[in-house]
């Protein structure tokens, strides 16, 4: 370290206070240029971040649309499925074409029991057969009148 020198002069003070101010200002000025390119680092930066975050927003509204219609199309291609098992369940169970629509269920198993519960209630179980005969056997006409005319007897007493 340098030894102490003691002023004696105003001038000698004046000179020491002028260096020390020039490198203060030398000093200053390299701060102030690197502040500069700074800022117009930050103003470059901040115009980037501004257009980034509109193509951001751009981009999530078209998103966003495209997500809605996404979302719309494939609830229509779920109620075509639906109604498309709905169809296949109903001519399976022997069910009309009309009533295919009435099933309801989220599945295939619901779906089937819903059709098998209502053949249920649209066709009888067992068919009831005719109480007699209304057409008279072929080949059998000349007994027929025979027959008739016994079956029309009142055999019961006067």
């Amino acid at each position: 370290m340098p030894e102490f020198k003691i002023i004696e002069t105003q001038e000698e003070l004046d000179k020491i206070i002028q260096d020390r101010l020039t490198r203060q200002k030398e000093s200053l000025e390299k701060q102030f240029a690197d502040y500069d390119q700074l800022k117009t680092k930050v103003t470059d930066l901040e115009a980037e971040n501004s257009a980034l975050k509109v193509a951001a927003e751009e981009t999530k509204n078209t998103l966003g649309g495209h997500e809605k219609e996404v979302a719309e199309l494939n609830a229509k291609i779920a109620g075509y499925e639906t109604a498309s098992l709905r169809t296949k369940i109903a001519l399976q169970n022997g069910l009309p074409f009309d009533l295919a629509e009435r099933l309801v269920g989220t599945d295939e198993e619901s779906l089937k029991a819903d059709a098998e519960r209502l053949v249920g209630f649209i066709k009888p179980a067992t068919p009831t057969p005719p109480l007699k005969d209304p057409e008279t056997p072929p080949g059998s006409q000349e007994n027929g009148a025979y027959k008739n005319l016994l079956e029309n007897l009142n055999l019961e007493g006067e």
